[in-house]
């Protein structure tokens, strides 16, 4: 009778202990587990959702809205009413037929080819030049990021003042030096010549700073070991700093061959495109088919901008493509 009636108390006791071992005080039960699961998948929703409505709005929409103004016929009627008809592909027949298409193109590759080719190199001078560290080497670094904090309106204007035909300072310069005066921004000769130098003297600090950034990251103990081994300065360049540097270098091209493609203020400001279409780009025919006339053509402007968007899809491809055999190897 004594051992029935203890027998459940003891396997009361028994089962409580058991849940006692099973989900000692403190830790969360299976129930919590998955309640905290939520509520870190809430959150990360919470954090990427900023993120993903500005993408959207700013990126996604107007690359939507760029490739449905390049399929349709807009007029400025329609533009603003809506109701244009459907083009397909003819908007981009038309700007590939166009005569203005190969000149452009070619400024748009000289334009940005030359314009990397100086600013990455000037730019790694001047990082490998102050990461020297020598008296006066900030503040000299921080003068050189005037160009870049410019506004382009400011900067663009200043070229055009300063190779002005007439009373521009680098003519006057040349004049000292028994130099004819050049028309800089008047003769189809030069007018691209222009504004590559003054797109090179803008791009230059943005190299500076990721350059520099680079160098930073490399051990000053390399440096050491090939001073030992009696490695000259120029030979530690070559096999130390510009290998260690190679992946600050691509990222360094791949921003700045996107930023230069779709550069417009400045070719705007100094020569419009001319004289001639001589300094033309895909940027400046762009904005001249969609808004340089009373008769706008919406469409075919959108197809240029469109290719210039699949320009600088390439030259991203190309960064990923040198990216994975640097990897492999």
């Amino acid at each position: 009778m004594n051992t029935a009636t203890r027998s459940p108390g003891r396997s009361a006791e028994r089962a409580a202990g058991g849940e006692a071992l099973a989900a000692p005080p403190g830790r969360p039960g299976p129930g919590s587990r998955r309640t905290r699961r939520i509520d870190g998948r809430l959150a990360a929703w919470a954090f990427l959702a900023p993120v993903t409505l500005y993408l959207v709005a700013f990126y996604a929409y107007p690359l939507y809205r760029n490739v449905e103004l390049s399929l349709r016929e807009y007029t400025v009627r329609s533009f603003v009413q809506g109701g244009a008809p459907f083009a397909g592909l003819d908007n981009y027949r038309q700007v590939l037929t166009d005569p203005a298409f190969g000149p452009a193109l070619w400024h748009t590759v000289v334009f940005t080819v030359a314009s990397l080719a100086f600013q990455f190199s000037i730019g790694l001078a001047l990082a490998v030049f102050f990461h020297q560290h020598f008296p006066l080497s900030r503040t000299l670094r921080a003068l050189f990021l005037v160009p870049w904090l410019l506004p382009l309106i400011v900067s663009a204007s200043t070229w055009s003042w300063m190779l002005n035909s007439d009373a521009g300072v680098v003519n006057a310069a040349l004049g000292t030096l028994g130099v004819e005066p050049v028309n800089w921004l008047t003769s189809p000769r030069w007018s691209l010549v222009s504004v590559v130098i003054a797109n090179i003297w803008i791009g230059i600090p943005f190299n500076l700073v990721l350059l520099y950034s680079g160098l930073q990251s490399i051990p000053g103990t390399v440096y050491e070991a090939a001073a030992l081994d009696g490695a000259t300065g120029w030979h530690r360049f070559w096999r130390i700093t510009f290998p260690l540097l190679r992946p600050v270098s691509a990222i360094t091209l791949l921003l700045g061959s996107i930023y230069t493609l779709k550069v417009f203020d400045i070719i705007w400001i100094m020569t419009r495109g001319g004289p001639t279409d001589s300094s033309t780009t895909f940027a400046t025919w762009s904005y001249r088919l969609g808004f340089g006339s009373l008769l706008p053509s919406f469409g075919p402007g959108a197809a240029v901008g469109n290719l210039l968007i699949v320009m600088a899809l390439v030259a991203g491809l190309v960064y990923l493509r040198v990216q994975r055999r640097q990897q492999l190897s």
